[in-house]
This record gives C-alpha cells, sequence and structure tokens, in this order.
C-alpha cells in the first residue's frame, strides 16, 4: 500500500532506524503546533529527546520555534510580555506541513507554511538528512530557510529582546532526554551551564549518562548566533536566532539556518566531541 504523502517520517542512519518526523501532530493551539522529530536515538536505541514533558509542555522532540513572529506565539505556553512579565495570550500560530518535495528513508525536503491569525506570515524549507559517521555516532543535518510572504516588513523576537535577560529561545530547539543527573554542557574552551549559555562557539556538546549530542552551526550565520542553554531547570539547547536585538526579515527576504547534530552513544570528551563534528559538518 502506498504511503500517505503526510505520513510520519521514520529516518534511517546507517541502515537503522533513529528518529520520527511528525508532520501534522493533534495538539492544542496553546502548544504552537507544529512538525517535530521525536522520538530521536542513538544508533544503539537510547532515545535523547522529549516530548511535551510536564515541566514544558510546548516541548516537542527536536524542530524550529520562535516566541515572537511579529507579536504571534510560534513557540507554545505563554508569552513575555514587557513589564508585566509571561502572560497567558490567544496569539499562537501554527506551523502546517505542506507538501514533501523530497522523502526519502536518509531524509527529506519540506515546505512549512506559518500561519496565524488567518494569514501566511512565513513559507518555510525544511531540509533534513541523517547520515552515520561511525559504529556509534550519526549526524542529523537541519536547514531551514525562512521567506516573509507577507509583503510588509516583520521581524522575529525573543523573551529577551522583550525585556527578559538571559532568555534569547527561539530557532533551532533540541529538547533532550531528562535523567536523575544533569547533563554535561561543554564546548572546545569551556564548560557549565553558566558559561556557555549565551555564548558563540562553533560547537557545544550535551553529555548524558550513557549519550551526548554535539551541536554545531554549520554556516557563518549560524555560528554568529549564541547558544540557548539549559541542563538545570531541564537539558535543551538551541541556537538563538533573536538575542540582543530583533531579525528583521523585509518582504521576500529569506533567513536561513542550518545546525549539523552528532547522535553519540555513550559519553564523548571534548577531542572526540571536536573531530566527530568536524566529520559530519565536512562530510
Amino acid at each position: 500500500m502506498a504511503q500517505a504523502p503526510d505520513a510520519p517520517v521514520v529516518l534511517r542512519a546507517a541502515g537503522r532506524p533513529v528518529g520520527r518526523y511528525v508532520t501534522r501532530p493533534e495538539l492544542p493551539a496553546r502548544l504552537s503546533p507544529r512538525p517535530y522529530l521525536h522520538p530521536v536515538t542513538t544508533l544503539a536505541g537510547t532515545q535523547v529527546t522529549e516530548l511535551a514533558p510536564a515541566d514544558h509542555l510546548h516541548h516537542l522532540g527536536v524542530g524550529v520555534a520562535v516566541p515572537d513572529v511579529e507579536g504571534h506565539n510560534f513557540w507554545g505556553g505563554r508569552t513575555y510580555v514587557r513589564d508585566r512579565g509571561p502572560t497567558e495570550l490567544d496569539n499562537h500560530g501554527v506551523q502546517r506541513h505542506h507538501s514533501f518535495q523530497l522523502r526519502d528513508p536518509d531524509g527529506f525536503v519540506e515546505e512549512l507554511r506559518w500561519v496565524a491569525s488567518g494569514a501566511e506570515l512565513l513559507r518555510e524549507r525544511r531540509t533534513v538528512a541523517a547520515t552515520g559517521l561511525t559504529d556509534t555516532a550519526w549526524a542529523l543535518d537541519f536547514t531551514f530557510s525562512l521567506t516573509n510572504v507577507t509583503g510588509a516588513p516583520l521581524s522575529l523576537g525573543s523573551p529577551a529582546t522583550n525585556g527578559r535577560p538571559g532568555a534569547a529561545y527561539g530557532g533551532f530547539f533540541w529538547r533532550a532526554r531528562k535523567e536523575d543527573t544533569a547533563p554535561d554542557v561543554f564546548t572546545a574552551h569551556t564548560g557549565g551551564e553558566d558559561r556557555v549559555h549565551g555564548s558563540r562557539a562553533d560547537w557545544l556538546a550535551l553529555a548524558g549518562t550513557d549519550w551526548t549530542l554535539v551541536l554545531a552551526g554549520a554556516t557563518d550565520t549560524t555560528r554568529r548566533d549564541p547558544w540557548f542553554v539549559r541542563t538545570a531547570e531541564y537539558p535543551g539547547v538551541g541556537s538563538s536566532l533573536a538575542s540582543a536585538a530583533r531579525l528583521p526579515i523585509a518582504p521576500g527576504d529569506t533567513a536561513v539556518r542550518r545546525i549539523v547534530t552528532v547522535v553519540a552513544d555513550g559519553r564523548l570528551g571534548r577531542d572526540e566531541a571536536a573531530a566527530l563534528v568536524r566529520k559530519a559538518v565536512n562530510r
């Protein structure tokens, strides 16, 4: 029987299933419904994502989420309002899967529409690929291109640009597996949540009990975005589109970012993480 054109995609690396991409999740509007990858696993089968955990129901595995697109919430949950703080608003948007231009076991090219208040704001082209690296590691290559289709200027913001220091989340985001002990986070030159959060580094690693994620900006523009990191409260890592200032996108213009993530069994050290991420980005 032929597969439905918008059925979930099972990603494979080195011949093994390592991720499930859901295109049309049935979620309440408050969670800003959007396609996501979950579960994502290591080659040995260890799950390294969480979906709608109790601490943040709007955290949906791996995907793209932005808390402020011209005042519309594509992140989920409450909206940070200057001088008011986190506020429940009826302002949530939806990322709608439109079509696949390509869909294979090792990846896909997808078109999405970002819609809020009945209007399309952004059109996204998303390219995702899974590649085996070693017997214990594979790489997820994730590129997203956001085009302003409104005919008027728009901009992307975050709680940080709206007045909440240290909360520049929005963009590519990976909600990792929560364990009894918080994961370690480190870059080539430093370590710890306090030092890595908000920093700019070619790559960072999140190391759990028996797994490691190594995330890298794979373009010059992406590498200029600072990292958003949480380990103590919950394990999550993102690349911030709007940190010190809002990101403007003129009518017809496109913002493009590419993140490559190494998914490895075991706890990697700095040298191992650096070697694997170089192999993943430069392959």
